[in-house]
């Protein structure tokens, strides 16, 4: 064989074998991947996980039974000296991610709706206002010194936020997370909006729905270390490559929670992969308005699915428009409500390590989950057909 033959010949087969290489090989864990374990929920395209309820719905009353699994032991923090208040006036103070944006101002509205019919409590939210984790962790300091008794928070790294809430739990103030968790130690309980692999089932759905289910997709967060967003990316890829094993998964990238940020990444990406992008996911109620925005101006709806957790309000034009066909999320306002009545009780002695439900005023009994996560229920999907009856 010439040495020009076998050089053809070597070429040739190389193509071929990149062809046969998946954009990400199977089992290998995505960059910002933790070393938590995954686990997949059952293939198909039925709503099982998925909440079909009016507006007014209790999402506590939706909760499947599938959900309940045998709940392993308490792994949360404890307050030192914490004084005995039960029944008593608190003061506590929110610190979210950020605030100034939709989404928190929707679980600041829960959260004082259950004030005011608690009667006993006083809730201040104050943050930065950008998902600055050092910032963050200085709002929480000025509050361990400011004389509140208790600690509401959704941390921007579950790691790097876990000292100063431990340093809060020394001091006898109770902690209590929600939306994002931090390391289970570092505070009593976490309320979880919806299970992470519920949430990924619904997103990879929504989108086999739309492309098929050998779509080709990218993703938009905020960063790699962003703890409910880390998790449900995990729990997606898992749930993709069990269920859906010839989707690609082209490329994730980070926002930062920054409106121009998200849509500039978004064009990016559909500049950078042309007719090969088929599919946009974005995981923060920035990230999926944003991208949606990109993909109107670049005349792609309908071309590239844009399918994201969203408050339905900044998503209403897109899917009125036809450009965004579902909205995977929760409702943030009950989500905040119940991180009050969760602190409420820890305060009166009406939720213990052990526990295994909680009441929760208007939205009933809520269940523990994982040892010490208070479970809020299923994901709901925003469609064309329901989103003009929320407003948040």
């Amino acid at each position: 064989m010439s040495k020009k033959l076998f050089l053809v010949v070597v070429i040739v087969l190389s193509m071929s074998v990149m062809a046969l290489v998946p954009a990400r090989a199977q089992g290998a864990k995505w960059d910002g991947a933790d070393d938590l374990p995954t686990s997949p929920l059952e293939c198909g395209m039925g709503d099982a996980m998925m909440a079909e309820s009016t507006p007014d719905a209790s999402m506590a009353e939706m909760t499947p039974e599938s959900t309940m699994m045998e709940m392993p032991a308490y792994d949360g923090g404890q307050p030192t000296g914490a004084p005995d208040l039960a029944g008593k006036p608190i003061t506590l103070i929110d610190v979210p991610k950020l605030i100034g944006i939709g989404y928190f101002d929707a679980t600041a509205k829960g959260m004082q709706d259950a004030a005011a019919e608690l009667g006993n409590v006083t809730v201040k939210t104050d943050g930065p206002t950008d998902a600055n984790i050092d910032k963050q962790i200085t709002f929480i300091d000025n509050a361990i010194t400011s004389g509140v008794n208790g600690v509401l928070f959704a941390a921007n790294d579950p790691v790097a936020i876990a000292p100063v809430l431990k340093k809060a739990l020394a001091a006898g103030i109770h902690v209590v997370g929600y939306d994002a968790n931090s390391t289970p130690d570092a505070r009593e309980w976490f309320v979880n909006q919806a299970q992470f692999n519920g949430i990924a089932k619904a997103l990879i759905d929504d989108m086999v729905a739309e492309k098929g289910d050998a779509a080709s997709f990218a993703i938009v967060t905020s960063t790699f270390t962003t703890p409910n967003q880390a998790r449900w990316i995990a729990e997606m890829q898992a749930y993709q490559e069990k269920c859906y094993p010839n989707m690609k998964w082209l490329e994730t990238v980070e926002a930062q929670e920054d409106a121009k940020l998200s849509f500039d990444q978004a064009t990016t990406l559909i500049n950078k992969y042309g007719e090969d992008l088929q599919g946009l996911f974005g995981m923060t109620s920035v990230a999926t308005p944003n991208s949606a925005d990109a993909v109107t101006q670049a005349n792609m709806c309908g071309k590239i699915a844009v399918v994201g957790l969203a408050t339905p309000n900044p998503m209403k034009p897109f899917v009125k428009a036809d450009c965004v066909k579902s909205v995977v999320l929760w409702n943030p306002v009950d989500l905040g409500y119940a991180a009050v009545y969760v602190m409420r009780a820890v305060v009166d002695g009406k939720l213990k390590p052990g526990d295994a439900t909680v009441e929760a005023g208007k939205l009933g009994t809520l269940h523990v989950i994982n040892g010490s996560e208070v479970l809020l229920g299923p994901a709901f999907t925003f469609t064309k057909d329901n989103i003009d009856g929320f407003d948040f």
